[in-house]
């Protein structure tokens, strides 16, 4: 039996056809994401912080209003169910609660999986300080940074109390190296509440409650300190104090 031309081409076109379709193969995503929403919050009962609000601090009854708060989160790490890590590149964030208590961190191309930690750094580890002129979060524009020497400013608090001498208070935690460095590091569990899956197409959330009342934690009081601008033992200790105050609220897939 004779098959004419046409026939004998358009069999040959369908026959290619599916052979393409069947070579192409289903890609399946291996990347997902989600976000570290930090909330920042005024010891008990607790109250969202905003600037230019009257706070009391119920252990040393000192009055503050915050016109500035302002603080570095850095190296941001998920630790895995089977314990390897994911590390997020560039991970530098200078959290400013001039915008409002809630301050969000995307992580974006997270491999797919279980985690059951996040780590992160309270200030900015010691390559960056002595990396000269930065851009972006760590750029000196940002009125974060002393000099090469002392670094960056970790932590800035500044605004107004009756109880300070001056009638205003300023703190600002740095020192990035030797026993008095207040980078800290910081790891929180997720598994107590929930393990974060991350699946592609995940808007995962992980919930991270920040009460700022903690830098004050053991201290004299405003009318004994005030003002503190310089790297030491008394900045160690509030920011070991500070980085205490967060934990861990809800973790959402």
């Amino acid at each position: 039996m004779k098959i004419g031309m046409f026939t004998l081409v358009l069999l040959t076109l369908l026959f290619s056809a599916c052979k393409k379709e069947e070579k192409e193969p289903v890609v399946i995503g291996t990347t997902g994401h989600c976000s570290l929403k930090l909330y920042h919050v005024w010891q008990e009962p607790v109250y969202p912080v905003y600037m230019d609000t009257l706070y009391v601090n119920a252990v040393t009854n000192d009055s503050l209003r915050f016109t500035t708060f302002k603080y570095y989160v850095s190296n941001i790490r998920l630790k895995k169910s089977d314990g390897s890590w994911y590390v997020q590149p560039n991970s530098y964030y200078l959290v400013d609660l001039s915008t409002g208590p809630e301050f969000q961190i995307s992580l974006d191309d997270v491999p797919v999986g279980d985690y059951t930690d996040i780590q992160y750094t309270f200030g900015v580890d010691s390559t960056r300080n002595v990396s000269g002129v930065q851009s972006g979060a760590l750029s000196p524009s940002n009125g974060m940074f002393w000099s090469w020497n002392t670094g960056y400013i970790m932590s800035k608090a500044e605004g107004i109390s009756p109880n300070a001498s001056s009638g205003a208070f300023a703190f600002h935690l740095g020192g990035f190296h030797g026993a008095n460095s207040v980078v800290t590091e910081k790891t929180i569990n997720l598994s107590g509440l929930n393990t974060l899956n991350i699946s592609p197409g995940a808007t995962g959330i992980i919930g991270v409650s920040v009460d700022i009342a903690k830098m004050w934690q053991g201290s004299p009081g405003l009318s004994v300190t005030s003002d503190l601008q310089a790297p030491g033992a008394a900045a160690k200790t509030m920011a070991v104090s500070f980085v205490s105050g967060m934990t861990l609220g809800y973790v959402t897939d």
